[in-house]
């Protein structure tokens, strides 16, 4: 017969019962030890490693207190405080025995025992030991998954006075559960900041979750946002938590929720303004506690103007708004960014000494980046492969538009001209708004929502 598994130490300083349960559990279990001093314990439990120690109450002659096991049963949860201990006791030992229980003791075994229930109770007890011990991995599983999950963030790159503006209120904003709205072009690094918002939180120790709101489906938004029951629909073939609750105790981003449908948003508010959601298929309301932080590229409220976004979805979700600046007014982020992808795919692509010549930096100074940081990021990434030198040169910066914030390139559009007068007035100016707009001829908030618009 095969043992079970479970290591066990047994105390107890009559050596005839010691004898007894031996020969007893050593066929049943896979290591049985046996000492008739207590003071071995703590020796004992270092050297291996037990999922039960059976306990006597009493270890002196003529003393019936059951002191002396409870001495000894806080020394043993005090240095193991997950393993289980049985007390052996006699039946007059009752009310001890209880007192045992309330010390953290999983149970006692009355003398004289009945061997099919001392063998139960022993079972039941190893089996309270491991599954305590396969708890504790399985959370320090889940914080391990958790500390990946948080470690793989890149860095906020830069330090232009607009994007210094953006992080004095990211580190502000922080240390509050206020809902964020980041707004901003695409490829300007709003997931970047939503990242950087988690990091420096109180739920920094718990995961960020994203979801790409313009990339659900009618069909699939209930199920991927709130879960489902197995058996809710046709393809429902298990159980499956929703993002609101993978995301519990952490953050929930959800981008592009500019792209979110006009029918899908009243369920979304329901469940921001309850803090609750329910599976579809089930009756049981779930609460969440979640960190909201969304983030668009639109203007929603030219959306709410006309009809196409909730006013009062805007008003839960923009406690604060965090508008991020395009890479064409940062200045010298283009360069920093640019040494920083070059550094980090020559070292992918096996080219560790790549350079990057002045002329090189002009152009990419020049050009107006409609899509920003992402196009960077992918302009350096391509000059990097295909270049046959370890130098960068300008011809090996392929641009995808020809437009750029030189004043000796043709405009193809006014709104491409439009785009590289206000970056030239905002460059100027070093981005000060107020300047660059009296520079223009118009006003600070017609400068503004320009920006917005572009």
């Amino acid at each position: 017969m095969q043992n079970i598994k479970g290591n066990i130490l047994i105390v107890d300083d009559n050596r005839s019962i010691l004898s007894t349960l031996e020969i007893l559990l050593s066929p049943l279990f896979q290591t049985v030890t046996a000492i008739s001093n207590p003071n071995q314990i703590p020796a004992e439990l270092r050297k291996n490693d037990y999922n039960l120690v059976i306990l006597d109450m009493n270890f002196q002659a003529g003393v019936n207190t059951g002191n002396e096991g409870i001495f000894w049963l806080g020394k043993i949860k005090e240095s193991n405080p997950d393993i289980s201990v049985v007390m052996i006791t006699a039946y007059g030992d009752i009310n001890t025995a209880v007192m045992a229980l309330k010390a953290g003791a999983s149970d006692f075994i009355l003398k004289p025992w009945d061997n099919e229930k001392l063998v139960a109770t022993i079972k039941l007890a190893i089996q309270l030991n491991l599954s305590k011990k396969e708890v504790i991995k399985l959370k320090e599983r889940e914080k391990g998954l958790k500390n990946e999950i948080n470690r793989d963030q890149k860095s906020i790159i830069g330090s232009s006075p607009q994007l210094l503006d953006v992080l004095n209120m990211v580190r502000k904003v922080a240390k509050t559960d206020a809902n964020v709205l980041i707004t901003g072009e695409n490829g300007t690094g709003k997931e970047l900041v939503a990242q950087e918002i988690h990091r420096l939180s109180s739920r920094s120790g718990e995961v960020m979750v994203s979801v790409d709101m313009g990339a659900l489906s009618e069909t699939l938004f209930e199920s991927e946002l709130f879960g489902h029951m197995k058996g809710a629909f046709t393809d429902a073939r298990e159980n499956r938590q929703g993002k609101f609750e993978i995301a519990h105790r952490g953050t929930l981003f959800l981008d592009e929720i500019g792209n979110l449908s006009f029918h899908l948003q009243s369920k979304l508010l329901t469940a921001i303004q309850n803090r609750q959601i329910t599976r579809i298929g089930s009756n049981e309301v779930i609460p969440t506690d979640i960190r909201l932080i969304f983030a668009t590229n639109r203007n929603l409220e030219k959306l709410v103007h006309d009809g196409l976004f909730r006013e009062d979805l805007l008003y839960r979700i923009n406690t604060i708004q965090i508008e991020l600046p395009p890479l064409r007014i940062r200045g010298n982020d283009i360069i920093v960014l640019a040494e920083f992808f070059l550094k980090k795919y020559s070292y992918k692509y096996n080219k560790p000494d790549q350079k990057i010549n002045q002329l090189a930096l002009e152009k990419l100074l020049k050009y107006s980046w409609p899509g920003n940081i992402r196009e960077l990021q992918h302009t350096i990434e391509k000059a990097v492969i295909l270049s046959e030198s370890s130098i960068l040169k300008p011809e090996d910066i392929s641009l995808k538009y020809t437009t750029s914030i030189s004043g000796n390139d043709a405009f193809t559009t006014l709104e491409e001209m439009e785009r590289h007068m206000i970056s030239e007035a905002l460059r100027k100016h070093n981005g000060n708004l107020t300047a660059a707009a009296g520079q223009l001829g118009v006003t600070r908030q017609t400068l503004y929502n320009r920006l917005k618009k572009s």
